[in-house]
Protein backbone atom coordinates (compact mmCIF):
# COMPACT_ATOMS: atom_id res chain seq x y z
CA UNK A 1 0.00 0.00 0.00
CA UNK A 2 1.32 3.43 -0.94
CA UNK A 3 0.93 4.98 2.52
CA UNK A 4 2.65 2.13 4.36
CA UNK A 5 5.46 1.79 1.79
CA UNK A 6 6.23 5.48 1.38
CA UNK A 7 6.11 6.25 5.11
CA UNK A 8 7.06 3.00 6.78
CA UNK A 9 10.37 2.74 4.91
CA UNK A 10 11.54 6.10 6.22
CA UNK A 11 10.46 5.80 9.84
CA UNK A 12 13.95 4.79 11.02
CA UNK A 13 15.53 7.75 9.22
CA UNK A 14 13.71 10.39 11.22
CA UNK A 15 15.06 12.35 14.17
CA UNK A 16 13.59 11.10 17.45
CA UNK A 17 13.24 13.88 20.02
CA UNK A 18 12.08 12.66 23.47
CA UNK A 19 9.07 14.27 25.12
CA UNK A 20 6.75 16.82 23.63
CA UNK A 21 7.69 18.25 20.27
CA UNK A 22 8.82 21.82 19.74
CA UNK A 23 7.56 23.65 16.66
CA UNK A 24 11.03 23.59 15.09
CA UNK A 25 11.54 19.89 15.79
CA UNK A 26 8.12 19.04 14.37
CA UNK A 27 8.82 21.03 11.20
CA UNK A 28 12.21 19.37 10.83
CA UNK A 29 10.69 15.94 11.23
CA UNK A 30 7.92 16.76 8.74
CA UNK A 31 10.46 17.99 6.16
CA UNK A 32 12.48 14.80 6.60
CA UNK A 33 9.35 12.66 6.33
CA UNK A 34 8.35 14.27 3.03
CA UNK A 35 11.86 14.15 1.51
CA UNK A 36 12.37 10.54 2.43
CA UNK A 37 8.86 9.60 1.24
CA UNK A 38 9.48 10.97 -2.25
CA UNK A 39 12.85 9.22 -2.35
CA UNK A 40 11.41 5.81 -1.51
CA UNK A 41 8.15 5.95 -3.51
CA UNK A 42 7.84 2.92 -5.78
CA UNK A 43 5.36 4.01 -8.46
CA UNK A 44 4.79 7.09 -10.59
CA UNK A 45 1.54 7.80 -8.75
CA UNK A 46 3.27 7.62 -5.37
CA UNK A 47 6.04 9.93 -6.54
CA UNK A 48 3.53 12.39 -7.99
CA UNK A 49 1.37 12.37 -4.84
CA UNK A 50 4.24 12.83 -2.42
CA UNK A 51 5.76 15.53 -4.60
CA UNK A 52 2.46 17.42 -4.47
CA UNK A 53 2.44 17.03 -0.68
CA UNK A 54 6.01 18.26 -0.33
CA UNK A 55 5.26 21.33 -2.45
CA UNK A 56 2.08 22.02 -0.46
CA UNK A 57 3.82 21.90 2.91
CA UNK A 58 6.78 23.94 1.70
CA UNK A 59 4.40 26.67 0.51
CA UNK A 60 2.85 26.82 4.00
CA UNK A 61 6.27 26.88 5.71
CA UNK A 62 5.83 23.29 6.98
CA UNK A 63 2.86 24.25 9.13
CA UNK A 64 0.92 21.01 9.87
CA UNK A 65 -2.77 20.60 9.12
CA UNK A 66 -3.58 17.96 11.72
CA UNK A 67 -1.00 17.88 14.53
CA UNK A 68 0.43 20.32 17.05
CA UNK A 69 3.57 20.29 19.20
CA UNK A 70 1.46 18.81 22.00
CA UNK A 71 0.09 15.97 19.86
CA UNK A 72 -2.78 15.17 17.49
CA UNK A 73 -5.32 17.95 17.17
CA UNK A 74 -9.12 17.61 17.09
CA UNK A 75 -9.19 17.61 13.28
CA UNK A 76 -6.75 14.71 13.25
CA UNK A 77 -9.10 12.64 15.35
CA UNK A 78 -12.08 13.69 13.25
CA UNK A 79 -10.33 12.70 10.01
CA UNK A 80 -9.20 9.43 11.56
CA UNK A 81 -12.83 8.60 12.33
CA UNK A 82 -13.92 9.53 8.80
CA UNK A 83 -11.29 7.26 7.25
CA UNK A 84 -12.19 4.42 9.60
CA UNK A 85 -15.82 4.75 8.49
CA UNK A 86 -15.00 4.50 4.77
CA UNK A 87 -16.72 1.11 4.67
CA UNK A 88 -20.06 2.94 4.92
CA UNK A 89 -19.37 4.05 1.33
CA UNK A 90 -18.36 0.52 0.33
CA UNK A 91 -14.70 1.56 0.43
CA UNK A 92 -11.97 -0.18 2.41
CA UNK A 93 -10.48 1.78 5.36
CA UNK A 94 -7.21 -0.11 4.82
CA UNK A 95 -6.72 1.79 1.56
CA UNK A 96 -6.45 5.02 3.57
CA UNK A 97 -4.22 3.78 6.39
CA UNK A 98 -6.99 3.96 8.98
CA UNK A 99 -5.44 1.51 11.46
CA UNK A 100 -1.87 2.96 11.50
CA UNK A 101 -3.37 6.43 11.81
CA UNK A 102 -5.49 5.41 14.80
CA UNK A 103 -2.41 3.86 16.43
CA UNK A 104 -0.49 7.14 16.10
CA UNK A 105 -3.13 9.43 17.58
CA UNK A 106 -1.51 9.28 21.01
CA UNK A 107 2.00 10.02 19.69
CA UNK A 108 4.11 12.83 21.19
CA UNK A 109 7.52 12.54 19.52
CA UNK A 110 8.21 14.71 16.48
CA UNK A 111 8.94 11.79 14.18
CA UNK A 112 5.69 10.06 15.08
CA UNK A 113 3.68 13.26 14.79
CA UNK A 114 5.24 13.94 11.39
CA UNK A 115 4.34 10.44 10.30
CA UNK A 116 0.77 10.93 11.52
CA UNK A 117 0.53 14.26 9.67
CA UNK A 118 1.60 12.78 6.35
CA UNK A 119 -0.51 9.65 6.77
CA UNK A 120 -3.59 11.75 7.44
CA UNK A 121 -3.02 13.98 4.43
CA UNK A 122 -2.35 11.04 2.11
CA UNK A 123 -5.37 9.19 3.49
CA UNK A 124 -7.59 12.22 2.91
CA UNK A 125 -6.44 12.70 -0.68
CA UNK A 126 -6.99 9.05 -1.53
CA UNK A 127 -10.36 8.90 0.24
CA UNK A 128 -11.96 11.97 -1.33
CA UNK A 129 -10.58 10.98 -4.75
CA UNK A 130 -12.19 7.56 -4.44
CA UNK A 131 -15.45 9.16 -3.29
CA UNK A 132 -15.43 11.70 -6.08
CA UNK A 133 -14.30 9.63 -9.04
CA UNK A 134 -14.35 6.00 -7.94
CA UNK A 135 -11.50 3.65 -7.16
CA UNK A 136 -11.31 2.22 -10.67
CA UNK A 137 -10.96 3.66 -14.16
CA UNK A 138 -14.08 2.44 -16.04
CA UNK A 139 -12.55 1.53 -19.42
CA UNK A 140 -9.63 -0.20 -17.66
CA UNK A 141 -12.02 -2.25 -15.55
CA UNK A 142 -14.05 -3.13 -18.66
CA UNK A 143 -13.23 -2.05 -22.25
CA UNK A 144 -16.96 -1.77 -23.02
CA UNK A 145 -17.43 1.07 -20.51
CA UNK A 146 -17.08 4.46 -22.14
CA UNK A 147 -17.60 6.50 -18.99
CA UNK A 148 -15.28 9.41 -18.40
CA UNK A 149 -15.25 10.34 -14.75
CA UNK A 150 -14.35 13.81 -13.51
CA UNK A 151 -10.84 13.74 -12.05
CA UNK A 152 -10.25 14.88 -8.47
CA UNK A 153 -7.06 16.97 -8.44
CA UNK A 154 -4.79 16.54 -5.43
CA UNK A 155 -3.72 20.20 -5.46
CA UNK A 156 -7.35 21.29 -5.29
CA UNK A 157 -8.10 18.97 -2.36
CA UNK A 158 -5.15 20.31 -0.37
CA UNK A 159 -5.94 23.95 -1.10
CA UNK A 160 -9.57 23.49 -0.09
CA UNK A 161 -9.05 21.40 3.05
CA UNK A 162 -6.60 23.96 4.41
CA UNK A 163 -9.46 26.47 4.43
CA UNK A 164 -12.33 24.11 5.33
CA UNK A 165 -14.15 25.03 8.55
CA UNK A 166 -16.11 21.76 8.75
CA UNK A 167 -14.07 18.69 7.83
CA UNK A 168 -17.04 16.33 7.70
CA UNK A 169 -18.92 18.60 5.30
CA UNK A 170 -15.75 18.96 3.21
CA UNK A 171 -15.40 15.19 2.80
CA UNK A 172 -19.13 14.83 2.15
CA UNK A 173 -18.90 17.34 -0.71
CA UNK A 174 -16.89 14.78 -2.70
CA UNK A 175 -19.55 12.08 -2.43
CA UNK A 176 -22.08 11.77 -5.25
CA UNK A 177 -24.68 14.41 -4.40
CA UNK A 178 -27.66 12.27 -5.35
CA UNK A 179 -30.38 10.51 -3.40
CA UNK A 180 -29.76 7.42 -5.55
CA UNK A 181 -26.30 7.02 -4.00
CA UNK A 182 -27.57 7.74 -0.49
CA UNK A 183 -30.37 5.18 -0.75
CA UNK A 184 -27.94 2.49 -1.88
CA UNK A 185 -25.66 3.24 1.09
CA UNK A 186 -28.59 2.79 3.50
CA UNK A 187 -29.53 -0.52 1.85
CA UNK A 188 -25.93 -1.72 2.06
CA UNK A 189 -25.89 -1.05 5.80
CA UNK A 190 -29.19 -2.91 6.23
CA UNK A 191 -27.99 -5.95 4.27
CA UNK A 192 -24.73 -5.97 6.22
CA UNK A 193 -26.80 -6.09 9.40
CA UNK A 194 -28.68 -9.07 7.96
CA UNK A 195 -25.35 -10.72 7.22
CA UNK A 196 -24.16 -10.33 10.82
CA UNK A 197 -27.36 -12.08 11.88
CA UNK A 198 -26.57 -15.03 9.65
CA UNK A 199 -28.17 -13.93 6.39
CA UNK A 200 -30.39 -16.63 4.91
CA UNK A 201 -30.22 -20.23 3.75
CA UNK A 202 -31.30 -21.50 0.30
CA UNK A 203 -34.86 -22.70 -0.13
CA UNK A 204 -35.01 -26.38 -1.10
CA UNK A 205 -35.59 -27.35 -4.72
CA UNK A 206 -38.94 -28.80 -5.66
CA UNK A 207 -42.07 -28.35 -7.76
CA UNK A 208 -43.33 -24.84 -8.50
CA UNK A 209 -45.05 -23.33 -5.47
CA UNK A 210 -48.43 -21.89 -6.44
CA UNK A 211 -51.32 -20.11 -4.70
CA UNK A 212 -53.59 -22.31 -2.53
CA UNK A 213 -50.90 -25.01 -2.20
CA UNK A 214 -49.79 -26.41 1.15
CA UNK A 215 -46.11 -27.33 1.36
CA UNK A 216 -43.44 -27.22 4.10
CA UNK A 217 -41.31 -25.02 1.82
CA UNK A 218 -44.03 -22.36 1.88
CA UNK A 219 -43.31 -21.75 5.57
CA UNK A 220 -39.64 -21.17 4.67
CA UNK A 221 -40.70 -18.86 1.83
CA UNK A 222 -42.87 -16.92 4.27
CA UNK A 223 -39.92 -16.46 6.63
CA UNK A 224 -37.69 -15.26 3.81
CA UNK A 225 -40.16 -12.68 2.56
CA UNK A 226 -40.68 -11.45 6.11
CA UNK A 227 -36.91 -11.07 6.48
CA UNK A 228 -36.68 -9.08 3.24
CA UNK A 229 -39.67 -6.89 4.05
CA UNK A 230 -41.75 -8.14 1.13
CA UNK A 231 -44.31 -9.63 3.53
CA UNK A 232 -45.41 -7.31 6.33
CA UNK A 233 -46.23 -8.76 9.73
CA UNK A 234 -49.67 -7.16 9.63
CA UNK A 235 -50.45 -9.05 6.40
CA UNK A 236 -49.06 -12.40 7.49
CA UNK A 237 -51.91 -14.76 8.32
CA UNK A 238 -49.47 -17.04 10.11
CA UNK A 239 -49.04 -14.31 12.73
CA UNK A 240 -52.74 -14.64 13.52
CA UNK A 241 -52.57 -18.39 13.91
CA UNK A 242 -53.05 -19.38 10.28
CA UNK A 243 -51.27 -22.30 8.64
CA UNK A 244 -47.73 -21.03 7.78
CA UNK A 245 -47.40 -23.70 5.08
CA UNK A 246 -50.49 -22.53 3.17
CA UNK A 247 -49.96 -20.29 0.13
CA UNK A 248 -52.53 -17.56 0.88
CA UNK A 249 -53.40 -14.35 -0.97
CA UNK A 250 -51.11 -12.16 1.17
CA UNK A 251 -48.18 -14.41 0.32
CA UNK A 252 -49.07 -14.20 -3.38
CA UNK A 253 -48.87 -10.39 -3.19
CA UNK A 254 -45.55 -10.61 -1.34
CA UNK A 255 -44.09 -12.94 -3.98
CA UNK A 256 -45.24 -10.59 -6.75
CA UNK A 257 -43.50 -7.69 -5.02
CA UNK A 258 -40.33 -9.75 -4.63
CA UNK A 259 -40.53 -10.65 -8.33
CA UNK A 260 -40.93 -6.99 -9.23
CA UNK A 261 -37.79 -6.12 -7.26
CA UNK A 262 -35.85 -8.78 -9.15
CA UNK A 263 -37.11 -8.02 -12.65
CA UNK A 264 -39.14 -11.23 -12.96
CA UNK A 265 -42.59 -11.94 -14.33
CA UNK A 266 -45.02 -11.10 -11.53
CA UNK A 267 -47.12 -14.25 -11.60
CA UNK A 268 -47.11 -14.89 -7.85
CA UNK A 269 -45.70 -18.42 -8.28
CA UNK A 270 -42.27 -19.63 -7.21
CA UNK A 271 -40.83 -21.39 -10.26
CA UNK A 272 -37.22 -21.91 -11.28
CA UNK A 273 -36.36 -18.25 -11.94
CA UNK A 274 -37.97 -16.96 -8.77
CA UNK A 275 -36.38 -19.72 -6.71
CA UNK A 276 -32.99 -18.91 -8.22
CA UNK A 277 -33.40 -15.25 -7.22
CA UNK A 278 -34.47 -16.26 -3.71
CA UNK A 279 -31.39 -18.45 -3.40
CA UNK A 280 -28.75 -15.87 -4.35
CA UNK A 281 -26.56 -15.59 -1.26
CA UNK A 282 -26.36 -12.49 0.88
CA UNK A 283 -22.63 -12.34 0.12
CA UNK A 284 -23.41 -11.96 -3.59
CA UNK A 285 -26.05 -9.32 -2.91
CA UNK A 286 -23.62 -7.35 -0.77
CA UNK A 287 -21.01 -7.48 -3.50
CA UNK A 288 -23.56 -6.26 -6.05
CA UNK A 289 -24.28 -3.25 -3.86
CA UNK A 290 -20.58 -2.48 -3.47
CA UNK A 291 -20.04 -2.67 -7.23
CA UNK A 292 -23.02 -0.47 -8.03
CA UNK A 293 -21.98 2.19 -5.54
CA UNK A 294 -18.72 2.34 -7.49
CA UNK A 295 -20.71 2.76 -10.72
CA UNK A 296 -22.63 5.61 -9.10
CA UNK A 297 -19.33 7.33 -8.27
CA UNK A 298 -18.40 7.25 -11.97
CA UNK A 299 -21.63 8.93 -12.99
CA UNK A 300 -22.14 12.70 -13.02
CA UNK A 301 -24.48 14.02 -10.35
CA UNK A 302 -26.39 15.94 -13.00
CA UNK A 303 -27.68 13.70 -15.79
CA UNK A 304 -29.67 16.61 -17.22
CA UNK A 305 -32.96 17.83 -15.83
CA UNK A 306 -34.76 16.05 -18.66
CA UNK A 307 -33.00 12.92 -19.86
CA UNK A 308 -33.32 9.30 -20.95
CA UNK A 309 -31.68 6.57 -18.91
CA UNK A 310 -31.47 3.01 -20.24
CA UNK A 311 -30.37 0.35 -17.75
CA UNK A 312 -28.94 -2.49 -19.84
CA UNK A 313 -29.01 -4.93 -16.94
CA UNK A 314 -32.69 -4.17 -16.36
CA UNK A 315 -33.54 -3.76 -20.07
CA UNK A 316 -35.69 -0.77 -19.17
CA UNK A 317 -35.83 2.79 -20.51
CA UNK A 318 -36.90 5.76 -18.39
CA UNK A 319 -37.60 9.31 -19.50
CA UNK A 320 -36.98 11.53 -16.48
CA UNK A 321 -37.76 15.18 -15.79
CA UNK A 322 -36.22 16.37 -12.54
CA UNK A 323 -37.12 13.80 -9.90
CA UNK A 324 -40.15 12.58 -11.83
CA UNK A 325 -40.19 9.61 -14.20
CA UNK A 326 -42.46 10.62 -17.08
CA UNK A 327 -42.58 7.18 -18.65
CA UNK A 328 -40.76 3.88 -18.64
CA UNK A 329 -40.85 0.94 -21.00
CA UNK A 330 -39.13 -2.41 -21.55
CA UNK A 331 -36.43 -2.47 -24.19
CA UNK A 332 -34.47 -5.13 -26.06
CA UNK A 333 -30.69 -4.73 -25.87
CA UNK A 334 -27.65 -6.46 -27.35
CA UNK A 335 -27.01 -10.16 -27.07
CA UNK A 336 -24.19 -11.09 -24.65
CA UNK A 337 -21.85 -11.50 -27.64
CA UNK A 338 -23.18 -8.26 -29.18
CA UNK A 339 -23.35 -6.41 -25.88
CA UNK A 340 -24.47 -2.78 -25.91
CA UNK A 341 -21.72 -0.45 -24.62
CA UNK A 342 -22.10 1.94 -21.70
CA UNK A 343 -21.88 5.59 -22.79
CA UNK A 344 -23.72 8.93 -22.88
CA UNK A 345 -24.69 11.19 -25.76
CA UNK A 346 -27.42 13.60 -26.88
CA UNK A 347 -30.47 12.79 -28.98
CA UNK A 348 -30.84 15.40 -31.71
CA UNK A 349 -33.45 14.01 -34.12
CA UNK A 350 -35.75 11.12 -34.87
CA UNK A 351 -36.85 9.49 -38.11
CA UNK A 352 -40.35 8.22 -38.85
CA UNK A 353 -40.66 5.43 -41.40
CA UNK A 354 -36.88 4.97 -41.64
CA UNK A 355 -35.08 2.77 -44.08
CA UNK A 356 -32.32 0.50 -42.80
CA UNK A 357 -28.80 0.48 -44.16
CA UNK A 358 -27.76 -3.03 -43.16
CA UNK A 359 -24.39 -3.04 -41.35
CA UNK A 360 -21.79 -4.94 -43.41
CA UNK A 361 -21.21 -7.51 -40.67
CA UNK A 362 -24.92 -8.42 -40.56
CA UNK A 363 -25.16 -8.47 -44.36
CA UNK A 364 -22.21 -10.83 -44.69
CA UNK A 365 -22.85 -13.15 -41.77
CA UNK A 366 -26.65 -13.34 -41.61
CA UNK A 367 -28.22 -12.19 -44.87
CA UNK A 368 -25.75 -13.50 -47.45
CA UNK A 369 -26.54 -17.20 -46.74
CA UNK A 370 -30.26 -16.43 -47.21
CA UNK A 371 -29.61 -14.58 -50.46
CA UNK A 372 -27.47 -17.39 -51.82
CA UNK A 373 -30.16 -19.88 -50.92
CA UNK A 374 -32.90 -17.83 -52.61
CA UNK A 375 -32.17 -14.54 -54.38
CA UNK A 376 -35.85 -13.57 -54.17
CA UNK A 377 -35.30 -13.15 -50.41
CA UNK A 378 -34.20 -9.56 -51.13
CA UNK A 379 -37.34 -8.49 -52.96
CA UNK A 380 -39.71 -10.29 -50.60
CA UNK A 381 -38.15 -8.51 -47.63
CA UNK A 382 -38.03 -5.06 -49.27
CA UNK A 383 -34.24 -4.91 -49.72
CA UNK A 384 -32.50 -2.85 -52.40
CA UNK A 385 -29.03 -3.91 -53.53
CA UNK A 386 -26.43 -1.19 -54.23
CA UNK A 387 -23.10 -1.64 -55.98
CA UNK A 388 -21.10 -0.31 -53.01
CA UNK A 389 -21.22 2.11 -50.05
CA UNK A 390 -20.23 5.24 -51.97
CA UNK A 391 -22.62 8.19 -52.36
CA UNK A 392 -22.81 7.52 -56.09
CA UNK A 393 -23.52 3.80 -55.81
CA UNK A 394 -25.90 2.39 -58.40
CA UNK A 395 -28.82 0.01 -57.84
CA UNK A 396 -27.98 -3.56 -58.82
CA UNK A 397 -30.44 -6.19 -59.99
CA UNK A 398 -29.66 -9.12 -57.64
CA UNK A 399 -30.50 -11.62 -60.41
CA UNK A 400 -27.50 -10.36 -62.40
CA UNK A 401 -25.05 -11.18 -59.61
CA UNK A 402 -23.11 -14.46 -59.62
CA UNK A 403 -23.86 -15.22 -55.97
CA UNK A 404 -21.85 -18.43 -56.10
CA UNK A 405 -18.72 -16.29 -56.27
CA UNK A 406 -19.72 -14.00 -53.40
CA UNK A 407 -18.59 -14.76 -49.86
CA UNK A 408 -18.04 -13.01 -46.54
CA UNK A 409 -14.63 -11.75 -47.61
CA UNK A 410 -15.87 -10.64 -51.02
CA UNK A 411 -19.09 -8.68 -50.46
CA UNK A 412 -18.78 -5.12 -51.81
CA UNK A 413 -22.53 -4.48 -51.86
CA UNK A 414 -24.71 -2.30 -49.69
CA UNK A 415 -28.16 -3.49 -48.64
CA UNK A 416 -30.95 -1.09 -47.77
CA UNK A 417 -34.30 -2.21 -46.41
CA UNK A 418 -37.16 0.13 -47.29
CA UNK A 419 -39.61 1.48 -44.72
CA UNK A 420 -42.68 -0.52 -43.80
CA UNK A 421 -44.04 -2.96 -41.29
CA UNK A 422 -41.32 -5.53 -41.95
CA UNK A 423 -38.43 -3.07 -41.57
CA UNK A 424 -35.99 -4.18 -38.89
CA UNK A 425 -36.04 -0.67 -37.40
CA UNK A 426 -39.81 -0.57 -37.30
CA UNK A 427 -41.54 2.75 -37.84
CA UNK A 428 -39.44 5.14 -35.70
CA UNK A 429 -35.78 5.49 -34.82
CA UNK A 430 -34.33 7.92 -32.30
CA UNK A 431 -30.90 9.26 -33.17
CA UNK A 432 -28.08 10.37 -30.88
CA UNK A 433 -25.16 10.06 -33.35
CA UNK A 434 -22.24 8.25 -31.75
CA UNK A 435 -19.17 6.27 -32.75
CA UNK A 436 -20.81 2.98 -31.77
CA UNK A 437 -23.68 3.41 -34.25
CA UNK A 438 -26.12 2.67 -31.42
CA UNK A 439 -29.61 4.17 -31.43
CA UNK A 440 -33.13 3.55 -30.14
CA UNK A 441 -35.66 2.15 -32.57
CA UNK A 442 -38.94 0.37 -33.11
CA UNK A 443 -39.09 -3.31 -34.07
CA UNK A 444 -41.59 -5.67 -35.67
CA UNK A 445 -40.62 -8.36 -33.13
CA UNK A 446 -43.02 -7.25 -30.39
CA UNK A 447 -43.23 -10.58 -28.55
CA UNK A 448 -39.69 -10.19 -27.18
CA UNK A 449 -40.80 -7.42 -24.84
CA UNK A 450 -42.79 -9.92 -22.78
CA UNK A 451 -39.69 -11.87 -21.74
CA UNK A 452 -37.89 -11.39 -18.41
CA UNK A 453 -34.48 -11.16 -20.09
CA UNK A 454 -34.46 -9.19 -23.32
CA UNK A 455 -30.97 -9.50 -24.80
CA UNK A 456 -31.66 -10.22 -28.48
CA UNK A 457 -30.33 -7.35 -30.61
CA UNK A 458 -27.02 -6.71 -32.35
CA UNK A 459 -26.35 -3.84 -29.95
CA UNK A 460 -29.00 -1.24 -30.76
CA UNK A 461 -31.86 -0.70 -28.33
CA UNK A 462 -35.40 -1.61 -29.40
CA UNK A 463 -38.20 0.24 -27.61
CA UNK A 464 -41.64 -1.19 -26.92
CA UNK A 465 -43.72 1.99 -27.42
CA UNK A 466 -42.09 4.14 -30.14
CA UNK A 467 -45.06 6.52 -30.68
CA UNK A 468 -45.35 7.12 -26.93
CA UNK A 469 -41.63 7.79 -26.64
CA UNK A 470 -41.72 10.05 -29.70
CA UNK A 471 -44.55 12.09 -28.18
CA UNK A 472 -42.62 12.53 -24.92
CA UNK A 473 -39.33 13.33 -26.67
CA UNK A 474 -40.98 15.92 -28.92
CA UNK A 475 -42.92 17.70 -26.17
CA UNK A 476 -40.47 20.60 -26.03
CA UNK A 477 -40.24 20.73 -29.84
CA UNK A 478 -43.97 21.42 -30.12
CA UNK A 479 -46.57 20.58 -32.73
CA UNK A 480 -46.22 16.82 -32.44
CA UNK A 481 -49.22 15.26 -30.76
CA UNK A 482 -49.61 11.50 -30.56
CA UNK A 483 -52.30 11.71 -33.26
CA UNK A 484 -49.96 13.55 -35.61
CA UNK A 485 -47.14 11.09 -34.93
CA UNK A 486 -49.39 8.10 -35.67
CA UNK A 487 -50.76 9.81 -38.81
CA UNK A 488 -47.24 10.40 -40.09
CA UNK A 489 -46.30 6.80 -39.38
CA UNK A 490 -49.44 5.56 -41.15
CA UNK A 491 -48.64 7.69 -44.21
CA UNK A 492 -45.49 5.71 -44.86
CA UNK A 493 -43.64 8.95 -45.62
CA UNK A 494 -40.07 9.11 -44.37
CA UNK A 495 -39.87 12.13 -42.09
CA UNK A 496 -36.94 13.54 -40.11
CA UNK A 497 -37.86 15.63 -37.06
CA UNK A 498 -35.14 17.68 -35.36
CA UNK A 499 -35.46 18.21 -31.61
CA UNK A 500 -35.66 21.83 -30.54
CA UNK A 501 -33.30 21.02 -27.68
CA UNK A 502 -30.88 18.07 -27.55
CA UNK A 503 -31.94 15.40 -25.07
CA UNK A 504 -29.23 13.66 -22.97
CA UNK A 505 -29.26 9.87 -23.33
CA UNK A 506 -27.40 7.74 -20.81
CA UNK A 507 -26.81 4.05 -21.49
CA UNK A 508 -25.90 2.56 -18.13
CA UNK A 509 -25.46 -0.79 -16.43
CA UNK A 510 -26.78 -1.22 -12.89
CA UNK A 511 -27.43 -4.60 -11.30
CA UNK A 512 -28.59 -3.12 -7.99
CA UNK A 513 -30.32 0.10 -6.97
CA UNK A 514 -32.89 1.43 -4.51
CA UNK A 515 -36.07 3.19 -5.63
CA UNK A 516 -37.55 6.24 -3.93
CA UNK A 517 -40.05 3.96 -2.15
CA UNK A 518 -37.12 2.17 -0.48
CA UNK A 519 -37.47 -1.05 -2.47
CA UNK A 520 -34.10 -2.71 -3.12
CA UNK A 521 -33.71 -4.04 -6.65
CA UNK A 522 -31.36 -6.64 -8.11
CA UNK A 523 -30.84 -7.80 -11.67
CA UNK A 524 -28.95 -10.62 -13.36
CA UNK A 525 -25.48 -9.71 -14.58
CA UNK A 526 -26.40 -10.43 -18.21
CA UNK A 527 -23.09 -9.20 -19.66
CA UNK A 528 -20.74 -10.48 -16.94
CA UNK A 529 -19.73 -6.92 -16.10
CA UNK A 530 -20.08 -7.40 -12.35
CA UNK A 531 -17.37 -10.05 -12.46
CA UNK A 532 -14.99 -7.76 -14.38
CA UNK A 533 -15.60 -4.85 -12.05
CA UNK A 534 -15.22 -7.05 -8.96
CA UNK A 535 -11.80 -8.15 -10.17
CA UNK A 536 -10.72 -4.57 -10.86
CA UNK A 537 -12.26 -3.06 -7.71
CA UNK A 538 -11.73 -5.76 -5.12
CA UNK A 539 -9.00 -7.94 -6.62
CA UNK A 540 -7.92 -10.52 -4.09
CA UNK A 541 -10.59 -9.17 -1.73
CA UNK A 542 -13.41 -10.11 -4.14
CA UNK A 543 -15.77 -12.42 -2.30
CA UNK A 544 -14.15 -11.49 1.02
CA UNK A 545 -14.43 -7.80 1.88
CA UNK A 546 -17.89 -6.30 1.52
Amino acid sequence: MMINRAIGLVFGLLLLVPGAASAAALQEALAAQLRAGVGTAATDDEIETLTVLERFYQERALEPLWVQESGAGPRARELSELLAAADLDALDPRDYGAEPIAALLGAAKPAQLAELEVRLTLGLIRFVADLGQGRTTPHVADPELFVFREEVRKETVLAQVALAQDLTLFVDSYRPQTSRYDRQKVALAEYRALATQGGWQPLPEGPTLKPSMTDPRIGLLRERLRLWGDLKAADDAAEAGGDPDFYDDALVDAVKWMQYRHGLTQDGAVGKKTLAALNVSIETRLEQMVLNLERRRWMPDDLGRRHIFVNLADQLLKLVDGEKTLLDMPVVVGKPYHSTPVFSHEMTYLVMNPYWNVPPSIARKELLPKIKDDVSYLASNNFTLFSDWSSGASVVDPHTVDWAGVNRNNFPYKLRQGSGDGNALGRVKFMFPNRFNIYLHDTPAKTLFGKDQRTFSHGCIRVSDPPGLAEAVLTSTGGWSLDRINATIDSGERRIVTLKQPLPVHIGYLTSWVNKDGSVHFRTDVYGRDAKLAEALLGARAGGWR
